[in-house]
């Protein structure tokens, strides 16, 4: 029995040494459909040989361009060092002369985002859930010595049981112009009184505008600064709390319907952000209660007396989690059941026109390395054992829903 162990052990780890030292490709993967576009990269569902995975593709062209090297960098290292439930799973990362890819666990839920639109507002209860979920998958990271900086339900993807796991890690801060402080360089001006004649009162109003120009938001290359903390948009230096003036932004929004600064347009929203003592605001029409509401302001205040400041112990002891089993909420039953047909259904997310993406013929000089600066991604590769080991076998639909969880 010994001795078949460690031929069954010997074997894999000689499977594991062959599978690394192949080399990945794009041409490895068969594309399914489109299921996220972003203004420098698209999300496809790939199918590897029997494997259901997620696949980001980012121009190398466009990360130069946009000085944005870093920020890839820092998702490719905290998607490897953020090995948790919490997290969505990278399987590898690698380059050619033109992209990026990241390969990721394919989680059918969709996003929160999806989520809020379909169901206008949720209870406490439910928002009590995806709350507690959304702080431990943000403390998980900050133990790792990592800030978000672009918390939002965008951001917040949902597994085939309806779990939360964080996703995007730096490469969304700073890509869109909402997160760049020229973008607004004269609107940090205005005065609070601005603000009274353009925020209108009627809380259905601001809802079905909300909701009518949200998806287009999420999609375009100005993106929308509703959830940026506003030390973040002053370059005042900040600390990982910032993250949580973000959550407690999502959480007005579940309860409310739209966020607390949404206008019709992202410098407006720029504005009320930073004039935060004057245009937080509840709705009478849309009551909560006492518990709900103070955890709000205490997330969406100044830094220094933002609840968890002195750590995540302060806000899972806030009154509005009464009841909540932290240690046992990813094994409890998901507030709203998410209804997933098939290990491949991508019912939960938006329709895009399934165009593969052509890479560019590049220049002599780009083939030199002279352009696109190569040596600046040296070891963005990355295997995961596991993921090795299922390349190439037939894996059961129970292994797929397995997979994404």
């Amino acid at each position: 029995m010994k001795q078949e162990r460690r031929n069954q052990h010997a074997q894999r780890e000689t499977e594991f040494l062959r599978l690394k030292r192949s080399r990945l490709g794009v041409g490895d993967f068969e594309s399914i459909k489109v299921i996220g576009q972003g203004a420098f990269g698209e999300v496809r569902e790939k199918k590897d040989t029997g494997h259901i995975y997620a696949m980001k593709i980012l121009r190398k062209a466009d990360m130069h361009e946009k000085e944005q090297v870093a920020h890839v960098r820092a998702e490719r290292d905290v998607l490897v060092e953020a090995d948790n439930p919490w997290v969505v799973r990278m399987y590898y990362s690698f380059q050619d002369p033109h992209n990026l890819y990241l390969i990721m666990e394919f989680l059918p839920g969709g996003d929160m985002m999806t989520l809020l639109m379909k169901m206008d507002t949720l209870t406490e209860e439910a928002t009590q859930f995806y709350i507690a979920e959304t702080i431990l998958a943000i403390n998980s990271i900050h133990k790792l010595g990592f800030i978000h900086r672009d918390i939002k339900p965008d951001n917040l993807l949902l597994d085939v049981k309806g779990h939360i796991k964080l996703s995007d890690f730096g490469l969304c801060t700073g890509l869109k112009k909402s997160h760049r402080t020229e973008f607004y360089r004269d609107l940090s001006r205005a005065h609070p009184s601005d603000f009274s004649s353009s925020n209108p009162v009627d809380s259905k109003r601001r809802h079905e505008s909300w909701k009518r120009n949200r998806r287009a938001l999420a999609y375009s290359t100005v993106g929308t600064p509703d959830y940026i903390a506003p030390e973040v948009f002053l370059q005042t230096g900040y600390r990982n709390n910032c993250d949580w003036w973000s959550l407690g932004v999502i959480m007005y929004e579940m309860l409310i319907g739209y966020p607390p600064f949404c206008s019709e347009t992202p410098q407006e929203t720029y504005r009320k952000v930073i004039h935060w003592k004057k245009t937080l605001q509840f709705p009478s029409e849309v009551p909560i209660s006492r518990e709900a509401e103070d955890l709000i302001r205490r997330f969406c205040c100044e830094p220094e007396r933002r609840i968890g400041h002195n750590g995540v112990d302060e806000i899972t002891r806030h009154p509005f989690f009464d009841g909540c089993d932290w240690e046992h909420i990813r094994e409890r039953p998901a507030a709203i059941p998410i209804n997933v047909r098939s290990f491949d259904d991508t019912s939960h997310f938006d329709e895009f026109p399934d165009i593969e993406i052509k890479p560019i013929a590049p220049l002599q000089s780009d083939v030199d390395g002279e352009n696109y600066k190569d040596w600046v991604f040296v070891n963005y590769t990355f295997k995961r054992f596991e993921g090795l080991t299922q390349r190439g076998g037939c894996i059961s639909q129970g292994q797929r829903a397995e997979s994404s969880r």
